[in-house]
């Protein structure tokens, strides 16, 4: 698949081919969904917690005699019946993590990239860089580039000019490309590369997923990020 390249100014410059492995691979729905739901789980905190009537703190005081006052029978004002009392089962702090083998993930990627360069939704820039941290530049910017109403841009080394210019614009943001991830490519409708970051996403969503325990202590943090 052949896309144009854009300079900063709005103009094509010229074209480059994006590898079909990464962007025209096959779509898997059920993927692209179980890595959406994977994150969003694993996203939760999971610390919502109700007291039990061992929990809330009350005299411990029968309210009435039990027999000859006509009252249905109560044994504590802890009691869940009671306002206050305590919650018969209600949440306990548990977690939401949701396990998925890397290969799938890498996959779910490769599917909701192909979905975005079949739509037309990657821009692929010549380079990607501000003089100065100003919003009102990086909005020129973007009113200059065939984007949609929300834009992520994914940017190899921290520029601190270009953090702070999209800082206060909503619909913009900025990631790392190792940081891809699922959510937030359905999130923000045109997604921007710059042409020295389109090799470091080819490869790391190309490069064989080697097992755990063929990986050594000294290759294991290179190859953790991938």
């Amino acid at each position: 698949m052949r896309v144009p390249v854009w300079n900063i100014e709005g103009q094509q410059v010229g074209e480059i081919e994006l590898r079909p492995e990464v962007f025209e691979a096959r779509i898997h729905m059920s993927l692209m969904h179980q890595a959406l739901v994977r994150q969003l789980a694993n996203a939760r905190l999971g610390t919502h917690k109700t007291k039990t009537r061992g929990e809330v703190h009350y005299s411990g005081r029968k309210l009435w005699p039990q027999k000859h006052t006509g009252r249905a029978r109560q044994g504590s004002r802890d009691a869940p019946q009671w306002y206050h009392g305590g919650v018969v089962f209600g949440p306990r702090p548990r977690s939401y993590q949701q396990k998925m083998p890397k290969k799938m993930r890498r996959a779910a990627l490769r599917s909701a990239l192909s979905v975005k360069a079949k739509e037309g939704q990657i821009l692929v820039l010549d380079r990607l860089e501000l003089p100065e941290p100003r919003t009102k530049l990086m909005k020129e910017i973007l009113e200059r580039l065939p984007v949609g109403q929300s834009v992520l841009i994914l940017l190899a080394d921290p520029h601190e000019n270009i953090k702070r210019a999209t800082h206060n614009l909503p619909n913009v943001a900025y990631l790392h490309p190792m940081c891809l991830n699922i959510r937030d490519l359905f999130k923000y409708e045109t997604l921007i590369i710059p042409q020295d970051v389109l090799p470091i996403i080819e490869d790391w969503l190309t490069r064989p997923v080697v097992p755990k325990k063929f990986v050594s202590a000294s290759t294991g943090a290179a190859l953790k990020a991938g």
